[in-house]
């Protein structure tokens, strides 16, 4: 019993110091940026996206910065996507297309195509979102390119969901959040590990340099956060957040397809260096067991009082950092939602978890 007891405090003890620790990064005062003047070339992989691209698209071109560049990789699309593009190049200079035609067998579509776009960039910085992106005004290339100092080789930023009804978008947005708590946190913290490539940027020679995406060409994913995995260091590695950083992505409208988006990433969670399975597998297994086992035992413990004090303390926390997190994010969110959404978070780790250790593949698009 003393054993059990002593392990529940030890758990519910562990999520109390990350949760601080991301707290404390949240609380640093930003650092001062140089308003950057660099060209950048804007990169976009589009399957079947001719709906998204025609609001994207427009959007892009009306940023205001001196000099960039948009370049749309058309990947074997079967609807009017092509033509569309084909019509905008003509109207517009700035705009590129590149299409992918035919996709080696042993590389994943996104990789292929991301490859062909960075490539053909104009630019050293590349600067990546998605087609079901939309930028959260006309500045969001301006403050990424803030962080373009010469010492930078990275930029990370952050991209919410948009908000609408609903128990599934909600936990979406949850989910996110506090996915880029954790990967923003630590890379304020000088440990970066991964970012999204719904809004992030890096230099095309560095990805040249390490032979792009050679180490992980056959792995569904990746094309994002195995890179910075493998490349990213914090004196390096900047990251850009506030309100006009954000690039808004549109969250998935079923709890089905919403699974096989996250289990397409914790899947290539597997391939992260060891030190940083090992802090990300600790925060997510202390958060299960939390919810499994210390919380259950607390009703047996003859300190169940000082058990639920460590929890609900755990739970005061957690909401002080959402709170916290999602102002200097630049992105508004609940946060007396996050106890109940906490509890939604625990289960569907774990089911999650298991299934994406004994998973080997997960398609993207075909």
């Amino acid at each position: 019993m003393l054993v059990l007891t002593i392990f529940c405090f030890a758990l519910i003890g562990i999520q109390i110091i990350y949760l601080s620790l991301f707290l404390v990064a949240f609380l640093k005062k930003e650092k001062n940026t140089v308003k950057s003047v660099l060209p950048v070339s804007v990169i976009v992989c589009a399957h079947d996206e001719e709906h998204n691209l025609r609001e994207l698209v427009p959007m892009l071109l009306s940023q205001d910065y001196p000099e960039f560049e948009v370049i749309i990789v058309e990947d074997r699309c079967n609807d009017a996507t092509y033509d569309y593009l084909l019509a905008a190049t003509k109207l517009e200079p700035r705009l590129k297309m590149v299409r992918v035609v035919h996709k080696p067998d042993h590389i994943s579509g996104k990789k292929f195509a991301l490859t062909l776009g960075i490539r053909a960039a104009r630019y050293d910085w590349v600067l990546l979102t998605d087609a079901d992106c939309r930028p959260a005004g006309n500045a969001w290339i301006s403050n990424m390119c803030e962080q373009m100092d010469d010492s930078a080789k990275i930029v990370l930023g952050f991209s919410p969901y948009l908000k609408s009804k609903g128990l599934l978008n909600a936990f979406i947005r949850f989910e996110s959040f506090l996915t880029g708590i954790q990967f923003i946190g630590l890379a304020i913290l000088g440990r970066p590990y991964m970012g999204v490539g719904r809004n992030m940027a890096y230099r095309k020679s560095l990805f040249l340099n390490n032979k792009g995406f050679n180490s992980h060409l056959d792995v569904t994913g990746g094309d994002d956060d195995l890179f910075v995995n493998q490349h990213a260091v914090g004196t390096t590695t900047k990251t850009c957040i506030g309100k006009e950083s954000l690039m808004k992505s549109l969250p998935k409208t079923t709890w089905k397809e919403y699974y096989i988006q996250k289990l397409r990433h914790l899947v290539v969670g597997k391939y992260y260096k060891f030190s940083d399975k090992l802090i990300l597998g600790i925060f997510s297994l202390t958060w299960v067991f939390t919810w499994v086992i210390a919380l259950p035992f607390s009703f047996y413990s003859p300190l169940m009082g000082w058990i639920l004090f460590a929890f609900l303390f755990r739970w005061i926390l957690l909401i002080f950092l959402f709170h916290r997190a999602s102002r200097k994010l630049g992105e508004p969110f609940e946060a007396w939602k996050a106890p109940f959404l906490d509890f939604i978070y625990a289960f569907y780790y774990l089911v999650t978890g298991p299934m994406a250790l004994v998973s080997k593949k997960v398609r993207w698009k075909s």
